[in-house]
């Protein structure tokens, strides 16, 4: 496997699934990284040094020598592009790639705009609407409860960066007010990504005060 010359940075947030995805996946490859955190409660994202690095404001950011990518997702792919020698977890047949990509826009919309909504509101009292996440949720879950009782992971035998983009706000769906005990396809899917070599887990998330 391609190994970089140096560590790459990653921005990063200890409590954000976006950014846990990332170091999950840096770690499944077995890449040396410099984890920076970002103080957001404290408002270091808006500050010039890092807006100059993600306009928007947002963690995570992988720098790797000259490459700064902002937005999680992107970074999957980088990473899946640039170091996995196997070409197994970003595939290049197009209609495995397609499916990837299907969850990729999903984790991007359903499941921050459900789950991981639930979990700001729930924890940080975010002045959000939790009936909406809710449901979001449960729709979500239950299409997710279907297919993983018909596969191992979400595009077929083997994980893809789909799984690891879902991984982190559906296994912290709870903190959010999201059982999962109605999911027992979903739970074993989880157990199955955090038994792969090199898994990390992402803290749990105080209780608000």
């Amino acid at each position: 496997m391609t190994v970089p010359a140096e560590p790459v940075r990653l921005y990063r947030h200890p409590l954000s699934g976006h950014a846990h995805r990332v170091q999950l996946f840096l770690s499944i490859l077995g890449i040396p990284v410099e984890l920076i955190d970002v103080d957001l409660f404290g408002g270091e994202h808006k500050s010039p040094e890092f807006l100059a690095k993600n306009p928007f404001g947002q963690v995570p950011v992988l720098e790797d020598g000259d490459v700064v990518l902002a937005d999680s997702n992107a970074c999957l792919v980088y990473l899946a592009k640039r170091y996995d020698d196997s070409r197994s977890w970003y595939p290049e047949d197009p209609v495995a790639a397609a499916q990837v990509q299907r969850w990729l826009s999903i984790a991007a919309g359903e499941l921050k705009a459900g789950p991981a909504t639930a979990r700001v509101i729930k924890v940080r009292n975010a002045p959000l609407d939790y009936e909406s996440a809710k449901a979001v949720s449960t729709n979500l879950f239950g299409i997710l409860e279907k297919i993983l009782g018909e596969r191992e992971f979400l595009t077929g035998a083997t994980p893809t960066i789909a799984d690891l983009a879902l991984y982190t706000y559906t296994a912290h769906a709870p903190e959010g007010g999201i059982s999962l005990t109605p999911y027992p396809s979903i739970s074993a899917w989880l157990r199955r990504i955090e038994s792969l070599p090199g898994f990390v887990p992402m803290q749990k998330m105080p209780a608000a005060t």
